[in-house]
């Protein structure tokens, strides 16, 4: 964990979303941090619902599924503009981590997240 945390300040340091992040995350208890990770899995799995059902990118339902990855990192960790969410998406196809995380669900997973975010 503390391998991560040095990775995202040497990258994000710099950044107000990384300052607000760090200001939350340090009064977090371990329910607060599972309480988190259920919202996560919650959206992720609305992103597993819609692609697997061949859902536009354009859908209303993938569109619901990208406004609620916005809300859920503006609850648990920085107010996350589209701005940022897009950088965010870049992250799911570019770091293998990030993509690994969608594509052990369902392969193609982080590439549908990736568009579904781009075209907002």
């Amino acid at each position: 964990m503390e391998e991560y945390q040095t990775e995202a300040e040497r990258l994000w340091g710099e950044s107000s979303e990384f300052h607000e992040s760090r200001a939350r995350t340090t009064r977090y208890t371990h329910a607060d941090f599972a309480a988190a990770k259920v919202d996560q899995e919650a959206v992720t799995e609305l992103f597993v619902t819609a692609y697997g059902n061949g859902y536009s990118v354009n859908s209303l339902d993938t569109r619901e599924a990208v406004a609620a990855h916005r809300a859920a990192i503006s609850k648990w960790f920085y107010e996350c503009s589209i701005e940022m969410q897009k950088n965010l998406a870049l992250l799911y196809i570019s770091d293998p981590r990030f993509k690994e995380y969608y594509e052990s669900r369902v392969r193609g997973l982080a590439h549908y997240v990736h568009d579904a975010i781009m075209a907002q």
